[in-house]
């Protein structure tokens, strides 16, 4: 394999998470004319920080979309738990497109899909021996298309400003399975962020230990329905719960074939990167350590 310093870098952005995470970490700014603006400073500074410490030569942002998604279709309690997004967030939703453009990063999005979905579309396309795709995200069920140093998360640890690198090693070290293991682990522990049920009592170290041994849930309950397992108490509850299972694989799992028509050359960010842009929208901000930051930090033109 490669290494990751060899190859060009494409950044792939979960836009929707970010911005959640810097609404809650960030104190609310506001605009000089009014509007809010915290969560927009707080993604700025992730892509000042990001585009200084270990530039990239491709980078596209996804989003969310209003629309009611294809897992909402298939089980309407799909993140149902979840509270009303306030109005000051939704507002900077919407704004971060044009915050995005300001720094020459083009922005994707399409009904029926998640940003992550995208996001791992887009990994699964480009990332390989030529080009280390790099996922930031604030949500961990980008972790299942982590491949190796070809496709790698980075993941907010405290508040924005620190990030935790996963490859596949860092994956295992936490959740004990691999990648592509964890929509079968999440069927069976659910998801209380996404209020995807799971298996009731089962916990993180008996779901490992469990695709370890069957490798999928397919697997499992093709054997445990055929053969048994020497826990009968456990066999008759994953056999009780078998559909609630498959349908939380099924929510969990990334949808890595979504009709995103976009080629490398498309989101190349040094073709479309300008400092002035990115100046202009740090001053519609009204934040001069943004527009300091802008203006020391990087180049007049980008280059990765």
């Amino acid at each position: 394999m490669e290494k990751s310093e060899t190859r060009e870098k494409l950044l792939l952005i979960d836009a929707n998470s970010l911005i959640h995470r810097s609404f809650h970490a960030l104190p609310p700014f506001k605009t000089p004319d009014g509007h809010p603006s915290g969560a927009l400073y707080g993604l700025a500074s992730v892509l000042i920080k990001v585009l200084r410490e270990r530039p990239p030569k491709y980078a596209a942002a996804a989003f969310d979309r209003p629309e009611p998604t294809l897992r909402e279709k298939e089980y309407k309690e799909y993140k149902a738990t979840r509270t009303p997004t306030p109005n000051d967030l939704i507002v900077q939703l919407k704004e971060a497109h044009n915050l995005f453009g300001a720094f020459g990063i083009k922005t994707f999005d399409l009904a029926g899909f998640e940003a992550d979905d995208i996001v791992a579309t887009m990994a699964k396309k480009f990332g390989g021996k030529k080009v280390q795709a790099i996922i930031l995200s604030g949500d961990l069920d980008t972790l299942q298309v982590v491949d190796g140093d070809d496709i790698v998360v980075e993941f907010p640890k405290k508040g924005i400003s620190e990030t935790a690198t996963y490859s596949k090693s860092e994956v295992i070290e936490r959740f004990e399975v691999t990648p592509e293991k964890l929509a079968d682990y999440k069927g069976l522990v659910g998801d209380t962020s996404d209020n995807i049920p799971g298996v009731p009592g089962i916990g993180p170290k008996t779901a490992s230990k469990l695709i370890k041994e069957f490798g999928t849930l397919e697997k499992m309950f093709e054997d445990i329905e055929e053969i048994g397992m020497s826990d009968e108490k456990l066999r008759r509850k994953l056999v009780d719960y078998k559909d609630q299972a498959l349908l939380s694989k099924r929510l969990a799992t990334l949808d890595t074939n979504v009709d995103i028509k976009v080629e490398l050359e498309d989101i190349d960010i040094t073709k479309s990167f300008l400092k002035e842009k990115a100046i202009l929208y740090a001053k519609k901000l009204g934040s001069n350590t943004l527009e300091s930051r802008i203006e020391n930090d990087l180049p007049q033109r980008y280059n990765a």
